[in-house]
């Protein structure tokens, strides 16, 4: 077993942790206390008020709450009525910053990934740093990775729907 991510890891600038999050394993542990072991292979940063792309540039709401908290808890949203999003804040307190996850080397989509953890709503501010059921570890991988844009945020605009903000660790 590797070691569980510390809060200091994510209480970093999303586009620092969003890249080093590829290879590390997320841990999830079954209602039955199963435990399965995933490795991350695709993130996106969504960095703060400024950035259009990101929930919080519209401010502080009650969905954005936990976005406005120190890093290390998890960002769950409802996308088409369907999709469970599920992200992981970064920064510290007041700076809404986070990391989606896009994929594991498991599951291609971040639908598909929430599905196959079987999470939702109930994570929502989960606190990776302390959680009994889903938490993130080192794996002792340090994979090479590319960058792209981020997908499905031409609402944003320039340059937000062009910031090369996506990470793929390379399989």
């Amino acid at each position: 077993m590797g070691k569980r991510l510390h809060r200091t890891f994510y209480c970093r600038d999303v586009l620092e942790v969003a890249p080093a999050l590829l290879g590390k394993h997320l841990v999830r542990i079954g209602p039955d206390g199963t435990r399965s072991v995933y490795t991350i292979s695709e993130t996106e940063a969504y960095r703060g008020g400024e950035d259009m792309a990101c929930h919080a540039s519209k401010g502080r709401t009650a969905r954005t709450e936990v976005m406005f908290r120190e890093g290390g808890h998890l960002y769950m949203y409802l996308i088409y009525g369907m999709y469970w999003m599920m992200n992981v804040v970064t920064g510290v307190v007041d700076v809404p910053q986070a990391v989606l996850f896009r994929g594991l080397r498991e599951a291609s989509g971040p639908g598909r990934l929430t599905r196959l953890l079987d999470v939702d709503r109930g994570f929502y501010g989960e606190d990776l740093a302390f959680s009994d059921r889903i938490w993130i570890e080192e794996s002792g991988l340090v994979p090479g990775y590319t960058t792209g844009t981020r997908v499905g945020i031409d609402y944003a605009g320039e340059p937000w729907k062009s910031k090369k903000w996506r990470f793929l660790m390379n399989l």
